[in-house]
């Protein structure tokens, strides 16, 4: 009997069926769709299984991995989207902005050269 640890909790696996059934171990592990006493469950019945019932659970299972890996894939591509657009409108806002405060900055210092013309004014 081998012991297969994952995430702090170790499950019970006899050596006949890890050496038979190494992909679908991987894949009971991986799967958040089971808690871990149904994983120590399918460790379990998995000698006493049908071929048909094993290739069933692994078919299961692979399919659910691969719509998983799928649906990350098409979400991180729309997230990237969506990340590239609002950074465009970003530099977009921040731009608006520095060219307001760049004409704020012209205004004062016009209306402090005409304070300065009129006091040199004054002085004379």
């Amino acid at each position: 009997m081998a012991e297969i640890k994952q995430g702090g909790k170790a499950f019970h696996v006899s050596d006949d069926v890890q050496a038979q059934y190494a992909e679908l171990i991987k894949l009971i592990l991986a799967t958040d769709s089971m808690d871990d006493n149904e994983r120590q469950y399918w460790f379990d019945i998995m000698p006493s299984m049908t071929d048909e019932q094993v290739d069933r659970l692994y078919s299961i299972l692979d399919t659910e991995k691969k719509k998983l890996e799928d649906l990350e894939t098409k979400y991180q591509d729309e997230i990237k989207q969506l990340n590239e657009k609002h950074l465009i409108e970003w530099q977009d806002f921040q731009l608006k902005d520095s060219k307001k405060k760049i004409k704020e900055e012209e205004s004062k210092d016009q209306e402090t050269d005409a304070e300065d013309v009129l006091k040199m004014l004054n002085d004379m």
